[in-house]
């Protein structure tokens, strides 16, 4: 017999996906682009590559993903650029802002 936690955690997994396929597909057929690519993090899920491939086939449209081994977060390499600013002494209040030129 399955575990209930186990249950909703995949009833869960499903929603979340379905909330990153149907807008997806959705944006793609308004804007009439015939090919989606997941990247990052995220695209390393499996039920997310699946369900984007079959839905994408379904509809029409092209989906590509790197291999997952290739499909990496940010945050870690984030977190640890923060840890050696932190080592170096480097602090910042509450005013920082984000800088995505930010050199590091």
């Amino acid at each position: 017999m399955e575990k209930p936690h186990a249950r909703h955690r995949g009833e869960f997994q499903e929603a979340v996906v379905d909330m990153l396929v149907q807008p997806t597909i959705g944006a793609s057929r308004a804007l009439g682009v015939k090919q989606i690519v997941l990247s990052g993090g995220v695209a390393a899920n499996s039920r997310l590559r699946e369900k984007m491939k079959a839905v994408g086939s379904d509809e029409g449209f092209a989906v590509f993903s790197p291999a997952p081994k290739f499909c990496t977060d940010n945050g870690a390499m984030i977190a640890l650029a923060g840890y050696h600013w932190l080592k170096r002494g480097r602090r910042d209040d509450f005013t920082l802002n984000a800088d995505a030129d930010l050199t590091l």
